[in-house]
């Protein structure tokens, strides 16, 4: 067994916000290093393809100075792909009043699936805890690219905005 001490932070990320960050900033100073994995859902329709939620984490990581941080995409049961990569930890990002019960059920599913691996809840930062993807969505589908800056990194913001200009010249 390897001494690198590893984690897993999965989730859609579509797109990333300044909570994820938050959360990604805490866990990478928990960890040698961190795997923040993009899943992919065949359900979910999102805005940016797995490749450009990989790029945008990368780029508001470097940003941000954070080398431990790694990113890749995945399908399946995100406790095999832990086990796979040799991490003993899944990172979940929770919303206080919103997620728990829903994180509480898959954490137990996942501890009999793969017992020796454990999931660290963390709740983004306060003024953060509230934001989610699709607010993101819903307030870039209103708003100038100034107001997504509150919510999400610059080269987050820009994404966004171009993503909106695509789909209203789609109509």
């Amino acid at each position: 067994m390897s001494s690198v001490k590893l984690a897993v932070y999965p989730g859609t990320f579509d797109p990333i916000t300044l909570g994820h960050l938050n959360i990604i900033e805490r866990a990478s100073r928990l960890f040698d290093r961190l795997v923040v994995a993009v899943g992919v859902n065949s359900v979910k329709e999102p805005w940016f393809t797995p490749e450009e939620r990989c790029e945008m984490i990368r780029q508001a990581a470097q940003e941000r100075g954070l080398t431990n941080i790694e990113t890749t995409t995945y399908t399946g049961l995100t406790v095999s792909f832990a086990k796979k990569l040799g991490a003993r930890v899944i990172i979940r990002g929770v919303r206080p009043l919103t997620d728990v019960p829903a994180e509480l059920t898959m954490m137990m599913a996942n501890r009999r699936l793969e017992p020796e691996i454990e999931t660290l809840f963390l709740i983004a930062d306060g003024e953060l805890a509230h934001v989610s993807s699709s607010l993101i969505k819903e307030i870039a589908s209103a708003c100038e690219e100034g107001s997504l800056q509150t919510f999400v990194p610059k080269n987050v913001a820009e994404a966004v905005m171009r993503k909106i200009q695509e789909k209203s010249g789609e109509t």
